[in-house]
């Protein structure tokens, strides 16, 4: 069939392609585009030039990797250092048995050598008398290049090979790698440096043995598993790869202790899922499992192609990396109010499940990758970790490429968004986000909110997912008869929380503050803020400069305690809580006059058998004192009640005074009844 021109410029423009990828991933250790990637462009000229005749010696489907750079010695392989074909799934295994028994003219039984695919560089080590001579990398299958003074350094290779029946040339081929806690290793290393951090343990595996000074290749922690043998003279070896492999670790050669030799395909298939389950448990990457008949005299009878052995055939898991489009990018706001970037991205299949979205983590990381929208990107999924985009193919065309920008307002209910640190973007609308709904009521609930007696998180969420309430405020006009469908809720418990509700409508100022969950507002800033103030009204208009005024507030602090003050919704919704009844007894302003232990550092440990310790707290920090949950060479004093435990050792170490709950009480007493 002759090939039309769109045809024949489509496999011209595929072999341009792949010739370009193979150079840039056997020659220069640069892959552009992941793994995946490039199967599929070979997976697709091999098809075109299979249906229309158009294979040729000069295609890239007919050569194993790329020409050596005349910078190293070049090595020509005695025998020549094939690729494999790939499978994908059983069908594809069962339908590579069906050739194997198809060329052998027999239904025989097939023994199969199955080991993990490693992710690394394909070498031939050279051995003459026992001595290791020469180490090459394969290069594009015939010629190489001379890596043997950075291979001396690997010290799982013997140098002089030990045992009996040792041949007297001995070519020995394996797979150089560098493992994930090496890898892990060496990034750390290279960030306190703050010098480039590394792709991934394949490229640092192939840089490294392309050092050209072996004291630098030694700093790197490779590894190497033996995988088959080339030339071989005067000895015999056994006649089946198990048994060669064997041969192999008796003489001091690395092995692969996942390898196992079975019989029929099916055992293979079996054999491959297993190496799939415990995949991300291996201390180094695998993109697959090779197959490969047992007995070396079936694989001489089935003999080879052009390229690939026909006895062989790796079985390729489901990519871990895949290149595809990013479409959009949406902020999300998470239950705390976290506002973040997600993905949208073209439909792609990576790591054995369909990703169409994932998260870009913040706005530096975004920065950090140089990602605009419109761009081609490298999406990475291992195992069951969340897929994440790990980097932009620079030389794919983006032709209108628009930036990232952050919001200035929260997509859910448009209150200002405010950074958090250096790095994570935060929704200030707090009690009227949407989003952050459930986990502002739980949290205005709790104890040392307003404390409602009852309303746990579980009922929380039922109030909520109901469309019972919508913020804390409509808590206010819940009734009984409204609770009775909910899950586990009789006449008795609905009555009991209504009234706890009603309860609560008596409470502090500091109380009410902290319930509003203004960030990095404690019990104590709260405390501080409600005796600086003595007011709501006051509160509400203070300026950043005025807020700065109370002890322990900062300019960040402040800065958050301004904007959710400045928030028409949110004092929207504290007019609403007072309309509902909630209030709080009268503060009585006058600063250090009436702060008795201002300045003071005061730690509560053990029972606290008359004072309940919430109590307690409370009344130390409405006298001024500062109240620690841990004792430090800056407390004034400890506290302690029955079954004091570490603090109080502590305190005894540091030889800060210590007091029981006596004392305690008769204090309080004291400075309340002198105010």
């Amino acid at each position: 069939m002759a090939a039309p021109v769109s045809v024949l410029q489509e496999v011209d423009s595929l072999r341009a392609q792949l010739n370009r990828h193979n150079t840039l991933y056997h020659t220069l250790d640069a892959p552009a585009i992941p793994d995946a990637d490039y199967d599929a462009l070979l997976a697709r000229l091999v098809a075109l030039e299979t249906q229309y005749a158009l294979d040729t010696n000069g295609s890239p489907s007919q050569r194993v990797g790329a020409k050596a750079l005349a910078g190293f010695a070049q090595v020509v392989h005695e025998l020549p250092m094939l690729s494999l074909d790939k499978v994908f799934d059983r069908e594809d295994l069962l339908a590579f048995e069906a050739r194997l028994k198809k060329r052998l003219e027999s239904d025989v039984t097939i023994g199969f050598s199955c080991e993990p695919k490693v992710d690394g560089v394909a070498v031939s080590l050279l051995y003459e008398a026992g001595l290791l001579v020469r180490a090459a990398t394969r290069g594009d299958g015939v010629m190489g290049e001379d890596i043997t003074h950075n291979v001396k350094t690997i010290r799982c290779i013997p140098l002089r090979l030990m045992g009996d029946n040792v041949p007297a040339t001995l070519e020995v081929r394996g797979e150089i790698y560098l493992g994930k806690r090496g890898f892990a290793e060496l990034n750390e290393q290279a960030r306190r440096s703050q010098s480039k951090v590394f792709v991934n343990p394949r490229n640092t595996a192939a840089g490294t043995l392309r050092q050209l000074d072996p004291q630098r290749a030694a700093s790197v922690p490779l590894q190497m598993f033996c995988y088959s043998v080339g030339l071989h003279t005067e000895g015999t070896l056994p006649e089946t790869l198990g048994e060669v492999f064997e041969s192999l670790a008796n003489w001091g050669l690395p092995t692969n202790p996942q390898r196992e030799t079975v019989i029929g395909i099916e055992a293979c298939v079996a054999y491959c899922q297993r190496l799939l389950a415990k995949r991300d448990a291996l201390e180094y990457e695998i993109d697959g499992a090779v197959i490969k008949v047992d007995s070396l005299p079936l694989q001489e009878k089935l003999g080879t192609n052009a390229r690939t052995p026909r006895w062989a055939m790796a079985y390729k898991f489901p990519p871990e990396e895949r290149s595809t489009r990013l479409l959009g990018v949406e902020f999300q706001v998470g239950r705390t109010g976290t506002i973040t970037p997600v993905a949208r991205l073209e439909p792609v299949f990576v790591g054995g499940v369909t990703v169409s979205n994932t998260t870009l983590h913040n706005m530096d990381e975004v920065a950090r990758l140089g990602v605009r929208i419109g761009d081609q990107v490298v999406v990475r999924r291992a195992g069951d970790v969340i897929p994440k985009i790990v980097s932009v193919v620079s030389e794919a065309e983006n032709s209108a490429p628009q930036e990232i920008v952050a919001p200035r307002k929260c997509p859910v209910c448009g209150s200002a968004v405010e950074k958090d640190g250096e790095v994570l973007l935060r929704c200030s609308g707090v009690l009227v986000c949407a989003a952050q709904r459930k986990e502002s009521i739980k949290h205005f609930a709790s104890r040392n909110a307003l404390d409602i007696e009852g309303l746990g998180e579980r009922l929380v969420d039922q109030l909520v997912e109901a469309k019972l309430i919508n913020d804390v405020s409509e808590l206010f006009s819940l009734e009984a008869s409204q609770l009775l469908s909910l899950e586990r809720m009789g006449v008795k418990s609905a009555e009991n929380l209504i009234a706890a509700i009603d309860r609560a409508r008596e409470t502090t100022l500091p109380k009410f503050l902290f319930a509003l969950g203004i960030r990095e507002v404690g019990e104590a800033t709260a405390q501080g803020l409600a005796s600086h103030f003595g007011t709501l009204d006051l509160l509400q208009s203070a300026t950043v400069d005025e807020l700065v005024l109370v002890p322990d507030v900062g300019p960040i602090v402040a800065e958050h305690i301004a904007s959710f003050m400045g928030n028409a919704a949110n004092i929207a919704l504290m007019d609403r809580l007072v309309a509902h009844g909630v209030r709080w007894p009268t503060i009585e302003t006058g600063g250090a006059v009436n702060k008795p232990l201002a300045g003071q550092s005061v730690v509560l440990t053990g029972t606290l058998e008359s004072l309940g310790r919430n109590e307690a707290k409370a009344r130390l920090i409405a006298l001024g004192a500062k109240v620690a949950g841990s004792v430090s060479k800056n407390t004034s004093l400890v506290y302690a009640g029955a079954n004091a435990g570490s603090k109080l050792a502590k305190a005894e170490e540091l030889g800060i005074d210590v007091a029981d709950e006596a004392a305690l009480i008769a204090l309080l007493e004291e400075l309340e009844a002198a105010r």
